[in-house]
């Protein structure tokens, strides 16, 4: 009994320790902002701030449109996020449930962008974005995410899609739904972890991505808070 309690209290122990390490830097930052510039790289760098002032925020708010920036943020991943979901979930359901010609090799394709790193295609994609007028564009930053985003979406889809039984789309045919009501109605609901799941790292992915969000805007009306 005394054994089994050791061993539980140093798993809570090692535990406690490395959410210290992962919450440490964050609360350091958060509190930091708060701080003087005094405070912040005096000996209280660690400590909760004597007075909690506002004008590190109120100097940002001066330098840059943050507000702007936050709001571009929130639309861009949103709609890229939703996109994504939305297109590359139908192209994963095909490929879960029909066997066709060339399969093997779509897949492959759709693997091989994670091959792909961003700073090797930046030059041809900022020549397309002079070309067709998408440079500092909300729009053209949502397709970029979008290209993106395929993989790890289209893998973590069809993952779902193939441990659903064939045999829920089959007697759905057979009571007479279509192939887009059965997806709708039937399959997609069941995925929805899935959906969650690869919805959820898309939007932080999206959010945290900063090269194309630099080389890619000029001004303020599409550049990202990153």
């Amino acid at each position: 009994m005394f054994k089994s309690f050791v061993i539980v209290l140093i798993k809570y122990i090692v535990l406690l320790f490395f959410v210290v390490i992962s919450i440490g830097p964050i609360l350091w930052v958060i509190l930091g902002s708060f701080k003087t510039h005094k405070e912040l790289f005096g000996n209280s760098a660690f400590s909760i701030p004597k007075q909690f002032s506002f004008s590190n925020y109120e100097k940002a708010m001066s330098i840059a449109p943050v507000g702007k920036f936050f709001t571009n943020s929130l639309l861009i991943c949103g709609i890229s996020t939703l996109l994504s979901v939305i297109i590359v979930s139908c192209c994963a359901y095909v490929v879960a449930r029909f066997d066709f010609k060339f399969k093997g090799l779509l897949v492959l394709l759709i693997s091989s962008v994670l091959l792909i790193s961003a700073q090797s295609i930046s030059q041809p994609i900022f020549v397309l974005f002079k070309t067709f007028n998408l440079f500092d564009t909300k729009t053209g930053l949502i397709l970029v995410y979008l290209a993106f985003s395929i993989p790890v979406t289209f893998y973590i889809m069809r993952s779902y899609f193939l441990s659903i039984p064939k045999s829920l789309d089959e007697s759905a045919y057979i009571d007479g739904a279509g192939f887009l009501k059965t997806y709708l109605q039937i399959i997609l609901p069941l995925a929805r972890p899935g959906a969650a799941t690869a919805a959820i790292l898309q939007f932080i992915g999206s959010w945290n991505e900063f090269y194309f969000a630099l080389i890619l805007t000029s001004g303020n009306n599409a550049r990202t808070v990153p």
